[in-house]
């Protein structure tokens, strides 16, 4: 039998009244932006994720210098995952003069790296896939899945019959992308993470992103309730070695901690957003975040009217923000970015077929 359990939301309601003022009408994460060399091979390895072509255009060097800062030609792919239209997308960007090679493949938590989180139904095949890929000498490097009960449900007496509901998970860092997987077991979250039956490898829409970024505190992260209004899941707190899944997916050394803290998106449960600050020294690859690198550089968000969101963006402090313009889309949007070097692009947008979740249901299934 399913029994269904309903919680609103994974934060606590005094944080997010005391930050959050306004209804900017924000998405989660939109689109992650992926700057690739090699944009054939690209297509075809995200098509085995689920990931398949919606729109593409061809933009020459003037409009990506007006519109990025990059002289700089430029082919880009928007890939979708099966239905999910609201968040979770992935852009291709090809340069065709690419700045420099980004921050590669680099040690976990190296300052300036990202992370996007996937589901899957079979955690196993891919950490023996990409285990396999190292022994060949390829630059993967995928961490062994451990199980963790993240929400606290195992409550009362679990046996083999009422069976304990965990979640399996792992990262696999990659020269010009990390992974995070997940696969839940006895639950499921409607919303967080949909998996259409004909993906090769069983995964989902990117349900959530990681930043790990310079910096002592998350002061300068006031503008993600402030301009864009996500709601704060927790006060800034220190995570460690201490916890068994951090410490596997980020590979910690016993005494290592870092300083954490999470946003969401009161219109969506999904395309959360994860801000880390290494506590102990880390390699410093930020100068390598920049637009024109490869990797991950930008990430996108929409909202109804940006209007607003951009004139808050213009009277905080510590931001950059570009004119109102079209993006090579056609679509309304302009570019925020951060003091720790964070870069978003927020596009105007009114509608999404999919409607996404705004409210966590777990939805418990014994299996």
């Amino acid at each position: 039998m399913r029994k269904i359990f309903i919680i609103f939301g994974f934060f606590l309601p005094d944080v997010i009244n005391a930050q959050v003022n306004y209804e900017s009408g924000i998405s989660g994460v939109y689109e992650v932006i992926l700057a690739v060399d090699d944009l054939p091979y690209s297509v075809t390895y995200w098509n085995q994720y689920g990931f398949k072509i919606i729109d593409s255009v061809k933009i020459k060097a003037d409009a990506s210098q007006n519109l990025y800062g990059v002289n700089s030609s430029l082919t880009i792919y928007r890939l979708q995952n099966g239905d999910i239209d609201s968040h979770g997308l992935l852009r291709l960007w090809k340069w065709e003069k690419p700045l420099g090679p980004g921050v590669g493949y680099s040690e976990p938590e190296t300052i300036g790296s990202r992370m996007a989180v996937m589901k899957t139904n079979d955690i196993m095949r891919l950490y023996d896939i990409y285990d396999f890929l190292r022994g060949n000498k390829k630059p993967w490097l995928p961490t062994e899945p451990i199980t963790d009960d993240l929400f606290g449900l195992n409550k009362g007496d679990k046996d083999f019959i009422k069976r304990p509901v965990l979640v399996r998970e792992n990262a696999v860092y990659g020269q010009y992308f990390n992974h995070v997987f997940f696969q839940r077991y006895g639950y499921e979250i409607p919303g967080y993470g949909t998996i259409h039956p004909d993906t090769p490898l069983k995964t989902s829409e990117f349900t959530h992103h990681d930043w790990i970024i310079p910096g002592k505190d998350m002061i300068s992260l006031k503008y993600i309730t402030e301009v864009l209004g996500f709601k704060a899941e927790n006060e800034p707190e220190i995570n460690g070695d201490w916890q068994k899944g951090p410490k596997r997916v980020f590979i910690m050394r016993d005494g290592y901690t870092h300083l954490y803290q999470g946003f969401v998106s009161p219109n969506n449960i999904c395309g959360k957003l994860k801000f880390f600050i290494p506590l102990a020294p880390k390699p410093d690859m930020s100068e390598f975040q920049k637009l024109g690198q490869l990797g991950i550089t930008m990430h996108s968000l929409y909202a109804p009217d940006i209007t607003k969101i951009r004139s808050k963006a213009l009277n905080h402090p510590g931001l950059s923000v570009s004119k109102l313009q079209k993006n090579e889309f056609g679509e309304n949007s302009f570019l925020l970015q951060d003091s720790s070097g964070v870069s978003w692009q927020i596009i105007e947008k009114k509608e999404t077929k999919h409607k996404p979740q705004n409210k966590v249901n777990f939805i418990f299934t014994n299996n």
